[in-house]
């Protein structure tokens, strides 16, 4: 997905003071700029600040009503302070999605490895995203490979289905077992997911050669999810990394075979051999279908992308199979139960039964068709995200010294049409960036008294960023340490601006709103 920041071509790292979206660590505006960022860079003129273009007219920083306010909560899409939607949680996490940037769904309702966007939550308006919530999701398991496997909630709830189900089968073929048959249908359940797991740590693996970061594993309803955090690079490993799933569900199915043959049918062996080998092939055949979220969809955009040269035109085409492919579920999987042509007898429409393939066929529906309209926004997002650069939408700062008043500071940020403050040390280092959330939260009558220091926030290494980052490399950065303002640097190390993660969410939203 390639993305970007914002509409128009304003100039760099600048704007006019507008009221803003409210900060939830603060009841009031916040001043910043509107425009969106320019296609390229756009080097300061000469002024006594240090910084990029800034606005030339005069910037005021007083309070201002507050249309909207969020409780500064740890959840998946309120925080603390307006850096928080883009740069993860108040405690740091770099997590959330939910859009996790890429999932692999696998087992009825498959999605292939896709992008994740990058976190959203706070401000007003439409959110970019949220990223999944926090490193867990679930009960750990284990870290094969150095990859976290949790068990979702749901997965519990699907696994006494399985074993109230299949403990009914056993009921008529090993009718000597009685209650005994639960246990053996609850061995059943645990290895059909442990095969779903097989299934994942192909896609894990796979994607971990081609060096491409793998965040967890997740076994759910439904089967799993593999959320690998990047997109692949080529058609051809995009198509390898959605093949080796089903490939070694077919595997473990040939396996599974091979053992059916050395025991003896009829037996507890014999029917849990015999199952694992069916609803591996099913696995693998229903993931293979040519529609995303389904491996088999994957395939088809890596085709796709490869005889274009677009992943954009890929993704579109899978996604409309996808969906098409949702509605034949729908309509289908009824249709052909009823008449008894996927093996069991014909039944009469009405029953119980009928209730229950229905109801099957409307969750695989739903599923396949939010997972292919999830890939079309994914692929939305990473046509846009180029857009983002943190040299566009960097605003003009001006150094200050720390026992500097606030007013005296701001007067001298007008003059030079900045938009931020910067704290130097008498050697003209950085020390600290004036908090905007603090300067308006000082009334005018107090500025005089006020010195910039007491507004400021120390800087840390995570706050000092290049001129030069853009696109989902901006965004990996913000999320790493967040913030609501940071320093940004050229490479020789002098100072360009400082970058707000207000701005950079405010460009993020109207480039998403943007067609493709």
């Amino acid at each position: 997905m390639d993305e970007s920041g914002g509409s128009g071509q304003p100039r760099s790292g600048t704007d006019e003071a507008t009221e803003h979206p409210a900060v939830p660590d603060a009841t009031t505006a916040r001043p910043g700029p509107d425009a969106e960022p320019a296609s390229g860079d756009t080097r300061p003129e000469p002024t006594d600040s240090t910084a990029p273009n800034g606005p030339t007219d005069t910037v005021t920083w007083e309070k201002q009503p507050t249309p909207a306010h969020r409780s500064g909560t740890t959840g998946d899409t309120t925080g603390p302070s307006a850096t928080d939607s883009l740069a993860g949680g108040p405690d740091g996490s770099t997590e959330p999605a939910k859009a996790r940037r890429g999932e692999d769904t696998d087992g009825p309702g498959d999605g292939g490895p896709d992008a994740r966007p990058p976190a959203g939550g706070g401000g007003s308006g439409p959110q970019p995203p949220p990223r999944g919530k926090g490193p867990g999701g679930g009960l750990l398991m284990g870290r094969p490979f150095g990859v976290p496997v949790y068990v979702a909630p749901s997965w519990f709830l699907v696994a006494a289905l399985i074993t109230w189900v299949f403990g009914g089968q056993l009921e008529r073929v090993l009718p000597e077992l009685g209650g005994a048959r639960y246990l053996v249908s609850l061995f059943f359940a645990v290895a059909f997911y442990a095969s779903v797991l097989v299934h994942e740590l192909a896609h894990t693996v796979a994607a971990l050669r081609f060096k491409l970061p793998v965040r967890r594993i997740q076994l759910q309803f439904f089967g799993g999810v593999s959320e690998i955090e990047k997109e692949s690079e080529t058609p051809g490993r995009e198509f390898i990394l959605a093949f080796v799933g089903p490939l070694l569900s077919l595997v473990l199915a040939g396996l599974f075979y091979l053992a059916l043959l050395t025991v003896e049918p009829g037996t507890v062996p014999g029917v849990l051999l015999a199952g694992l080998m069916i609803s591996n092939l099913i696995v693998a055949a229903f993931n293979l279908l040519p529609g995303l979220p389904l491996d088999g969809g994957r395939m088809l955009r890596a085709v796709v992308w490869k005889i274009t040269g677009k992943p954009m035109t890929g993704t579109i085409a899978a996604a409309w199979v996808g969906r098409a492919l949702a509605i034949s579920v729908l309509i289908g999987l009824p249709l052909l139960t009823q008449s008894g042509a996927l093996g069991g007898e014909a039944q009469d429409i009405g029953g119980m039964d009928t209730v229950m393939d229905a109801l099957l066929a409307a969750i695989l529906a739903a599923i396949i068709w939010t997972g292919a309209g999830n890939s079309l926004r994914m692929a939305r997002l990473r046509e846009h995200l180029p857009e983002l650069r943190a040299r566009s939408l960097t605003r003009r700062a001006v150094p200050v010294e720390t026992d500097t008043p606030l007013s005296e500071a701001l007067r001298r940020a007008n003059d030079a049409g900045a938009r931020a403050l910067v704290v130097v040390d008498a050697h003209g280092e950085p020390l600290s960036l004036v908090r905007e959330a603090a300067i308006v939260g000082v009334p005018e009558h107090r500025r005089p008294w006020v010195a910039v220091s007491g507004l400021a926030q120390d800087l840390t290494d995570g706050m000092r960023i290049s001129a030069e980052l853009a696109g989902e490399e901006l965004l990996d950065v913000l999320r790493a340490t967040p913030a609501t303002e940071y320093l940004v640097v050229e490479e020789s190390g002098e100072i360009y601006g400082v970058l707000s993660a207000a701005d950079v969410e405010r460009a993020f939203v109207k480039a998403m709103a943007r067609p493709s």
